[in-house]
């Protein structure tokens, strides 16, 4: 790749190396100079956004307008920047967030500051807020993706609105000669497709190609998790205490090798790569706006130590309409922990209860609450207490109490201090995890579709010029106010939908290896990797052997599922199976109510949920049993 030359090396048949810094605001700082120092790459990407970070992002802009972008890839370029403008690599990152244009003015500025010559472009057009309303008046509801309550019924004020927007943006800036690309809201998975795009000189409707791009962005998009982080098999993995980032090599025809930098930790496997395939998805259709990638045609294969090859991706035309991922202000929450020890722990959490309420007002409803209700209360019996435990701690359970208001006068101090007042007056041993303290505003997560032919993506230049992408329409008159929602597609989002397998798994007997059983974790057998999807909860789970996925299969239905997960009893569950990947991935609809800013759950972005799956003890075949043992070194 002649990285000098502004056209790039369009239409190039080597491998293009794409490497990952980033899989989240907050990740490692040293990662982007460890994967440029490491060994050879063209491409240096990250992601930074979540639906809760444009929450996090907002609040940042409410303090000061010039920010909304990840402060912490500015600190990762502070120290990198000099190295990638004398290497020739290029950077494509969507840490812009809600303000791609002050993080690009900051590099541009940086750059001149170390005398490093670099071009900054960065996008438009994933901001839909001052459209919302015209789109409404044409008629498209924006109606929640979850429950189908059109926005206009929404409770709370909208703070943001960003459209997931496609990969031929950055493509066109890296065209027109562009070093360093800052988004917005784009899916995850076009950081990859963009380079690789541009890179290979590819068509829109190379879909194939494309989807490949796709299911190689979704696996480095979290980066270490890639490289055995938050694996189920964990304790087969060497040098996890600092594990390597994930490499990317992409081949002309959308095949790609996942990998990381030699002498790393972690490690790259079929089981690592097969644990991110499953994060944070629903069924075989993963749409984004430029394609829709089958992840049920994805094939995996070893090609040596830490290398892993993902080929055979089929892909169809992308959707109509585009996912757009609006944050409403839900209100203000506080939250106290009563910590409860030794015997009588449900009786010793309903005095809690009472004395609270009485001390709040008993229904919760306060006179001089301005809302007419003071809070909402939410309480969560936490049992970790052991029955004769060896230790204090190990006696001790938690009740958790949320209060949450429109009004934050009524969840500030004046609720956290009604709990430590009953301190001294309630039960015995009573103790709290904290002092009391203010109010935080959280938010409420609301998916949405809107036709794509709204949203407008414009490529902003080194030289201030704009180009809107082609295929796009400008953004003023509405010249497509007619285009309706299309229901026989899925949405093009990071995080698709699709529809649940119709066919019923065979009977768990017909597939028995072995007519003997043995009671122990369902994590002996599978692997599992969980996530969240707004209000939704998914966990997907995989098994190591072809006979281990029968079984699976078979065993692992939807009842089977609420019964293991008794949290999921009352909630609707959605089953795909991905045979190519021997997996069976479940959506738990609602478990996260309204998304994780709002979710007064431990773990609101449910990432224990596959390991207390793998947890529960079920009976097993002998048989299996001992295949596993086998393989044990």
């Amino acid at each position: 790749m002649n990285q000098q030359d502004p056209s790039g090396a369009q239409g190039s048949q080597s491998p293009l190396r794409i490497a990952n810094c980033s899989g989240f605001y907050g990740d490692r700082l040293s990662a982007m100079r460890e994967m440029i120092t490491g060994g050879p790459v063209d491409f240096i990407t990250g992601d930074y956004l979540a639906e809760l970070t444009m929450l996090i992002l907002w609040k940042q802009r409410q303090r000061d307008p010039d920010l909304g972008y990840a402060r912490t890839f500015f600190t990762q370029m502070e120290e990198a920047l000099a190295m990638i403008a004398e290497r020739g690599i290029k950077v494509v990152t969507n840490a812009g967030g809600l303000n791609p244009g002050g993080l690009a003015r900051r590099l541009q500025e940086l750059a001149s500051t170390l005398g490093a010559t670099v071009k900054v472009a960065y996008l438009e057009g994933d901001d839909i807020m001052d459209r919302i309303g015209h789109m409404q008046a044409q008629g498209h509801a924006l109606a929640n993706m979850d429950t189908g309550q059109p926005l206009s019924e929404a409770a709370g004020e909208v703070i943001t609105a960003n459209a997931y927007l496609g990969a031929w943006g950055i493509v066109d800036a890296l065209a027109t000669g562009a070093d360093i690309v800052i988004c917005g809201r784009v899916t995850d998975a076009s950081l990859v497709v963009g380079p690789a795009a541009w890179h290979f000189a590819w068509r829109r409707d190379d879909y194939d190609k494309l989807a490949g791009a796709v299911a190689a962005g979704h696996v480095v998009e979290c980066g270490a998790q890639a490289t055995g982080g938050n694996y189920a098999f964990f304790r087969e993995v060497q040098g996890l205490e600092h594990p390597g980032f994930p490499l990317a090599e992409i081949h002309p025809d959308g095949s790609s090798v996942i990998t990381k930098h030699p002498g790393t930790g972690g490690l790259v496997s079929v089981g690592t790569v097969t644990a991110q395939l499953l994060y944070e998805i629903a069924g075989p259709e993963y749409a984004n706006p430029d394609v829709t990638a089958d992840f049920g045609t994805i094939e995996l294969s070893d090609d040596g130590p830490d290398r892993v090859r993902i080929s055979g991706t089929r892909g169809m035309p992308p959707p109509e309409t585009t996912k757009v991922c609006i944050n409403l202000l839900g209100g203000y929450r506080n939250t106290m922990t009563f910590v409860l020890t030794g015997l009588d722990i449900d009786a010793k959490a309903e005095l809690a209860r009472k004395s609270l309420l009485d001390s709040l007002g008993h229904d919760g409803r306060d006179p001089a609450g301005q809302d007419g209700i003071a809070f909402d209360l939410d309480f969560q019996l936490i049992r970790s207490d052991h029955h004769d435990a060896p230790s204090n701690p190990q006696a001790s359970a938690e009740l958790r109490v949320t209060a949450k208001s429109a009004n934050p006068a009524n969840v500030s101090r004046s609720f956290s201090s009604k709990a430590v007042e009953i301190a001294l007056s309630s039960y015995p041993g009573l103790y709290m995890t904290s002092p009391p303290g203010g109010e935080t505003a959280y938010g409420v997560y609301w998916p949405a579709l809107a036709p794509s032919d709204l949203v407008h993506q414009t490529v902003v230049h080194p030289d201030g010029s704009r180009t809107v992408v082609a295929g796009a329409t400008p953004p003023e008159p509405l010249l497509h106010s007619q285009a309706t929602l299309s229901p026989q597609r899925p949405p093009a989002s990071s995080e698709p939908l699709s529809t649940p397998a119709s066919s019923s798994p065979p009977s768990p007997s017909s597939l028995s290896p072995g007519s003997g059983t043995r009671a122990v974790p369902l994590g002996a057998l599978l692997g599992a990797r969980s996530g969240d999807k707004g209000g939704n909860a998914n966990v997907g789970v995989w098994a190591r052997s072809r006979r281990a996925y029968e079984w699976m299969r078979a065993f692992l239905t939807t009842e089977k599922l609420r019964e293991l997960v008794t949290e999921a009893r009352d909630l609707p569950v959605q089953r795909y199976e991905l045979a190519n990947l021997l997996a069976v991935n479940f959506v738990i609809v609602g478990l996260l109510g309204e998304g994780v800013a709002s979710s007064t759950r431990p773990d609101p972005q449910a990432k224990s949920l596959g390991e207390y799956l793998r947890s529960r003890v079920v009976h097993i075949p002998e048989a299996l049993i001992e295949e596993i043992e086998r393989a044990l070194p």
